[in-house]
């Protein structure tokens, strides 16, 4: 086990990661702008119905998918900040996309590329941030990074709802493909660490990290929780008569937001295993309660409950993984660990719509506390060690500088 003495953060680090932080945050403000536009974008302008937004919103989750693990490797080869570039380019081509009048095909290429792009963004940003971090708070920084996408799509969505208002849906695709040019410029200016050089030996291994398949299921059971959650919370509570569920979802997200400020370096600190465990529990505890609230107080009960552990379970995750696989493969390992979330959340949804149309909405909450479960189990089971890649055994003469560290 490393000491504890590495956890000390330098000020130039301190300083990339915020410019790392800030045009992660910016490219999803980009993203979260047009989530509350382009419905009535389809049902409007274009003349389409429900199923044409469905498609729409959903293709942006199939985009990333895709693109995550291929983004990993390429930052694992290349860099961090030639991907988070290139990321943030082929988001402002995704947002100059949306003035282009294709219909609804031309919108939906335009949603499979701006998944593209976060894709690059989140996974070269993500693996930046852990580069970047001692061992002693690499769960912390990933947590932290995580927070540029819940701050993101919130104030995009009040920043899209703010353009529209003020000169339509021009105003609101404009912001979708000026921010990420601002991100792009902002990351030219960043320090890249050292990173080192593949083994020749290694260099081709595992086009999928194995390490990461557990605790990318256990990510995937878990946001089936998070997107059955966010899909039918208001509906539940209004059906079991409790009501509020607005303030349920505020008081999720607002757990989510507080336990990873506070609570950002139990990972680092209790271990990984341990705290995926808890968390998982945690989030499994919290949708059975509101599986079976009846009152607005056991409801908000439940989404503190489930705020707290969905929050700290991707950092413990995601340092299972970064500590079980080698410095030079680290992007492919997280790049293959976070399309499990998209995964997750792209079936959770339509399975939790499935449970409802056939046992009732509470049967939908107790279904995704049961996966939260299996979830736990499948964490518990691994057999990942904490310890297999930290420190890197790799001599230092392989080590490779970016070609221009400057600000």
């Amino acid at each position: 086990m490393s000491a504890p003495a590495t956890t000390a953060v330098s000020p130039s680090s301190r300083l990339a990661f915020l410019g790392v932080f800030g045009a992660g945050l910016l490219c999803l403000t980009a993203l979260g702008a047009t989530m509350p536009v382009l419905p009535r974008y389809v049902t409007g302008s274009l003349g389409a119905g429900n199923v044409a937004v469905g498609i729409t919103i959903g293709a942006f989750a199939i985009g990333a998918v895709a693109a995550r693990p291929f983004a990993g490797r390429v930052a694992d080869a290349r860099g961090r900040r030639i991907v988070l570039v290139s990321g943030a380019a082929v988001m402002a081509v995704a947002g100059a996309l949306l003035f282009v009048p294709m219909g609804v095909l031309g919108l939906v290429g335009a949603r499979l590329v701006v998944g593209v792009g976060e894709a690059l963004v989140f996974t070269a940003g993500a693996t930046w941030v852990v580069d970047l971090a001692p061992p002693g708070r690499r769960a912390q920084s990933i947590g932290l990074f995580g927070l540029a996408v819940w701050t993101g799509l919130s104030l995009g969505t009040v920043a899209g709802e703010g353009l529209y208002a003020l000169n339509g849906f021009g105003a609101v695709w404009a912001f979708a493909a000026l921010a990420p040019v601002v991100a792009a410029l902002i990351t030219m200016r960043l320090p890249e660490p050292p990173r080192p050089l593949a083994e020749p030996s290694s260099a081709r291994a595992e086009l999928v990290p194995r390490v990461a398949l557990r605790p990318g299921i256990a990510l995937a059971l878990a946001s089936a929780g998070y997107a059955t959650m966010a899909s039918f919370v208001v509906l539940h509570l209004a059906e079991t008569g409790a009501g509020g569920g607005a303030a349920v979802f505020t008081t999720f997200t607002a757990a989510v937001v507080g336990a990873r400020l506070i609570g950002g370096r139990l990972p680092d600190r209790v271990g990984a295993r341990p705290c995926a465990i808890a968390a998982g529990i945690a989030e499994a505890t919290g949708l059975a309660l509101v599986a079976v609230a009846s009152s607005p107080v056991v409801a908000l009960a439940g989404a503190l409950f489930m705020g707290v552990g969905f929050s700290l379970l991707y950092p413990a995750l995601a340092l299972l993984v970064v500590d079980g696989i080698e410095e030079n493969r680290r992007g492919a390992a997280l790049g293959t660990f976070t399309a499990f979330f998209d995964i997750g959340l792209g079936l959770g949804a339509p399975l939790a719509g499935a449970v409802a149309a056939l046992a009732g909405l509470p049967a939908a909450f107790a279904a995704a506390a049961l996966l939260s479960i299996v979830g736990v189990f499948v964490t518990r089971t691994g057999g990942v060690s904490a310890t297999v890649a930290t420190p890197s055994p790799m001599p230092r003469p392989l080590l490779r500088r970016a070609p221009d560290s400057r600000f």
